[in-house]
């Protein structure tokens, strides 16, 4: 072939001008026709392949909607029968025993929540793959490099997916909720918010403490089930027990009547006997069980009425000073002091006599 043939099927020929260069050859008709012509072609082959990926994630989106509706729906009706679970045994004995509607209620919905998100997110994410794979993008470069980022932000938030995955667990296990007095090992307090990563605690001063759910390796529910109350009453050696122990229990059927103490009394006021005897004094162990939360309230009501009773039935504790009789003598505060000592004066007979012989000068 020439480089003339060569010319005229890649185009048409510049035409020269008068001053001898060339301009570009403007498009003609016939170009246009042919361009348009291509373009026809190339859709009309490629029509069918682009109908098919269209179809296909129309298709992979709708199923994914669906399924995400009815995971979720799945969900939620779950958390309902959780919730009227704990309404039945609501009022009964073994529902005292356990957490309240309320509380039951704010867990099953935090549950609910994190399914939730889990279950949109796998079910979208694994869309989103099946898109990219019908428009036959390769999805190995992409795996790979979620599979190092996730590597990586895997060793450097190690700390943040620890305290998430605790929480996630405290919340499932109901391990405590919002207005329970735990002890968490790192700080203690009243419970007045409850996250998945971090858990806040009011402390007796009024000061609030930020606890990691991560950092928390033991946890001391002070308001579920049920406390208990011990108060140690101290009394002489010498003392009559039955008199002690009738006075402890007039104290505890009086106080088990009134209000508000016959509610927060789960049990009976009992004299467990004696926790320790001396020589001077013996102490008397009382223990109630009482609501979660106000066993220390009914420890100082508890020693207050004690302590009352005991001055009425004149029992005295130990360490008050005892009464002066009548008819005994006062006491010379110089009796119990030691008479001088003889050796103390250098004049006495017994200081010369224990005084040492000089010995004799010796001459050569």
């Amino acid at each position: 072939m020439s480089l003339s043939a060569v010319l005229q099927a890649a185009g048409p020929t510049p035409s020269p001008t008068p001053s001898g260069t060339t301009t570009p050859a403007v498009p003609t008709i016939k170009d246009a026709h042919e361009s348009a012509t291509q373009a026809a072609t190339w859709v009309e082959q490629n029509w069918s392949t682009w109908l098919a990926i269209g179809l296909r994630v129309l298709l992979i989106l709708a199923i994914a909607a669906v399924l995400r509706v009815v995971i979720r729906r799945a969900i939620t009706k779950l958390i309902d029968r959780m919730n009227r679970t704990a309404q039945a045994v609501d009022g009964t004995a073994l529902g005292g025993l356990l957490v309240n509607v309320e509380r039951r209620r704010q867990r099953s919905q935090a549950i609910g929540s994190v399914l939730r998100s889990v279950a949109s997110f796998v079910i979208m994410g694994t869309a989103a793959l099946m898109v990219l794979s019908a428009f036959e993008i390769n999805l190995a470069p992409l795996l790979a490099s979620a599979g190092v980022a996730g590597v990586a932000i895997g060793f450097g938030a190690r700390n943040l997916v620890t305290d998430f995955l605790s929480g996630v667990f405290m919340i499932l296990e109901d391990q405590y909720g919002v207005g329970d007095t735990i002890d968490a090992g790192v700080a203690a307090g009243e419970v007045i918010e409850v996250g998945l990563r971090v858990t806040k605690l009011r402390g007796d001063n009024g000061e609030i403490w930020y606890v990691r759910n991560g950092e928390v390796k033991r946890i001391g529910n002070l308001s579920q089930g049920w406390s208990t109350a011990g108060v140690d009453v101290t009394v002489r050696s010498s003392e009559d027990l039955d008199k002690v122990r009738s006075t402890i229990d007039a104290v505890a059927e009086r106080m088990s009547k009134e209000e508000p103490w016959n509610e927060l009394l789960w049990g009976p006021i009992e004299v467990l006997g004696l926790d320790s005897v001396l020589l001077d004094s013996m102490v008397v162990r009382v223990s109630a069980k009482t609501m979660p939360g106000k066993s220390l309230t009914v420890e100082r009501e508890l020693r207050w009425r004690i302590k009352r009773a005991f001055d009425a039935a004149d029992i005295p504790i130990v360490g008050r000073a005892p009464l002066a009789l009548g008819d005994e003598a006062v006491a010379d505060p110089t009796a119990g002091m030691a008479a001088p000592s003889a050796y103390a004066s250098t004049t006495s007979p017994q200081s010369v006599a224990a005084t040492p012989l000089t010995p004799p000068s010796v001459t050569k």
